[in-house]
C-alpha cells in the first residue's frame, strides 16, 4: 500500500467498500432471520438476530454519510445543472434497470412462498408490470408492485442530492459557512454527544409514528436520519481537519456503540428485566447508530487511509455488484433449498456464490458500453482502455 496524499480521503472508499459487503452478508442473513424478508429458510428463527443488530443500526447511516462527502466533493467542483443532469442519469437509469430486469424475481419468489402463488414468472410479470395490489397479507399489507425493493437507497440518494444541489445553488457558500460552526461545535466529546443525542431524538420521536417503510413518500423517521447524516458528510466534506476527531474517539466510540448493541440485545436473552428496559431502546439504537458510524471512521481513518490497487477495481464495481446482490441471493437460496443443508453450510456459501456472482456480472456488465450506464458504470470513450483487475 501507499500512503494517501492528503487530497483524497481514501479511507472513505475503504469504508464504502467494506459497508456494502457487510450489506451482502446482512441481507443473506435476512433468510434466516423472523424478521420480514422476501424468501424464508425453513431453518428461519430469532437466534441470528442478536448478530444482525451489530451493523443494522449504522451500516446504511454510514452510507449515506460517505454519499453525502462524496456529493458535497463533486459540488464544489460543478453545481451547474449539468452536473445535475449527470448526476440523475448516474443514479435514476440503474433504477429504471433494477425495477424492470433485476428486481422482479424477487417479488416473485416472495409471492410463491408467502401468497401461494401458482403462476408462472411470465403471468407474474404481466401483474408486476400493471401495478397488481392483490398480494396481501393480514397485518403485513399488500405487496407495492412494480417495487424497487433494495435499490431505495439510490431513490433516497437522489433526491438528498436535489436537496443538498438546491441548498448549494440557492446559497453558494452554504456549506463553508455551516462547516465552521458545526466543526467548533462537534469538537472532542460533542463529536460523539451531539449527533448522537439527534439520532436518539428521531429514533424516540419519530420511529414509532412512522415506521420504516423504504417507500419515500411516508418514511419520514428514515428521513430525519438519513438526510442527517448525508448533509452532516456534506459539511465535514468541506473540513478536512475534521476526520481527525473521529480518529481521536475510535476507542471511546466503539465501547459506546457495543453498549447501544449490548441494550437491544438484552431482548434476546431471556433477562425477565429487558422489558422494563424497552423504553431505552432509542437511546440504545441512537447510540449504536452514531457512534457505530464515528467507530468506523475514526478506525478507517487511521489504518485504511492509504491507496491500493484494488481500491478503484473496487470503487467501481460496487454500485453493479449492490444492484445484482441480492436478487442472486433470492435466486441462490431457491436453487439450494432442494438440498436441505443445515445453515451453517448453506449460508457461507450463498455468501461466496453471490460474490462470485455479482462481481462476474461487474465483469460483463463493464465491457458493453452499452450496459455501462444502466448498471451506474461511468460511460467510456471508445479510446479508453479497460482497466484490469489487479492480479
Amino acid at each position: 500500500m501507499t500512503h494517501a496524499p492528503t487530497s483524497r480521503l481514501y479511507f472513505l472508499d475503504w469504508l464504502r467498500i467494506a459497508a456494502f459487503g457487510v450489506l451482502v452478508l446482512y441481507h443473506v442473513g435476512m433468510y434466516y432471520v423472523s424478521w420480514d424478508w422476501h424468501v424464508k429458510s425453513p431453518h428461519a428463527g430469532p437466534a441470528p438476530e442478536p448478530w444482525m443488530l451489530l451493523s443494522s443500526p449504522w451500516r446504511l447511516g454510514l452510507l449515506f454519510l460517505v454519499s453525502g462527502v462524496a456529493t458535497s466533493t463533486m459540488l464544489a467542483r460543478d453545481a451547474g445543472r449539468g452536473w445535475l443532469r449527470a448526476r440523475s442519469q448516474r443514479l435514476l437509469l440503474p433504477l429504471a434497470c433494477g425495477m424492470l430486469l433485476v428486481v422482479p424475481p424477487q417479488p416473485y419468489f416472495e409471492v410463491v412462498q408467502q401468497h401461494g402463488y401458482a403462476g408462472g414468472y411470465l403471468d407474474f410479470l404481466r401483474l408486476y408490470f400493471q401495478g397488481h395490489g392483490g398480494f396481501c397479507r393480514p397485518g403485513a399489507g399488500c405487496l407495492i408492485l412494480p417495487t424497487w425493493n433494495h435499490l431505495w437507497f439510490v431513490a433516497y440518494l437522489w433526491v438528498y442530492t436535489l436537496v443538498l444541489w438546491a441548498l448549494v445553488r440557492g446559497v453558494p457558500a452554504a456549506l463553508e459557512r455551516a462547516a465552521v460552526p458545526a466543526l467548533r461545535l462537534l469538537r472532542g466529546p460533542a463529536l460523539l454527544l451531539a449527533p448522537l443525542a439527534l439520532m436518539v431524538a428521531w429514533r424516540g420521536m419519530l420511529a414509532p409514528r412512522f415506521p420504516s417503510t423504504h417507500a419515500l413518500v411516508d418514511d419520514w423517521y428514515n428521513h430525519a436520519a438519513y438526510l442527517s447524516l448525508f448533509l452532516l458528510g456534506a459539511v465535514l466534506a468541506r473540513r478536512p481537519d475534521a476526520w481527525d476527531g473521529f480518529a481521536r474517539l475510535r476507542h471511546a466510540a466503539l465501547v459506546l456503540a457495543l453498549a447501544g448493541w449490548a441494550m437491544l440485545a438484552l431482548r434476546y436473552t431471556g433477562w425477565p428485566g429487558a422489558e422494563a428496559l424497552r423504553g431505552l431502546r432509542p437511546v440504545a439504537f441512537g447510540t449504536a447508530q452514531w457512534c457505530g458510524i464515528a467507530a468506523a471512521i475514526g478506525f478507517a481513518r487511521v489504518h485504511w487511509d492509504r491507496d491500493h490497487a484494488w481500491r478503484r477495481y473496487l470503487c467501481d464495481a460496487v454500485f453493479p455488484v449492490y444492484l445484482l446482490h441480492q436478487t442472486l441471493i433470492v435466486l441462490l437460496t431457491q436453487a439450494l433449498a432442494p438440498l436441505a443443508w443445515p445453515p451453517l453450510a448453506e449460508g457461507p456459501v450463498l455468501v461466496v456464490l453471490t460474490l462470485a456472482l455479482s462481481f462476474a456480472g461487474y465483469e460483463g456488465v463493464r465491457r458493453v458500453a452499452l450496459l455501462r450506464p444502466w448498471f451506474g458504470l461511468a460511460r467510456r470513450r471508445p479510446s479508453a482502455p479497460l482497466a484490469a483487475a489487479p492480479a
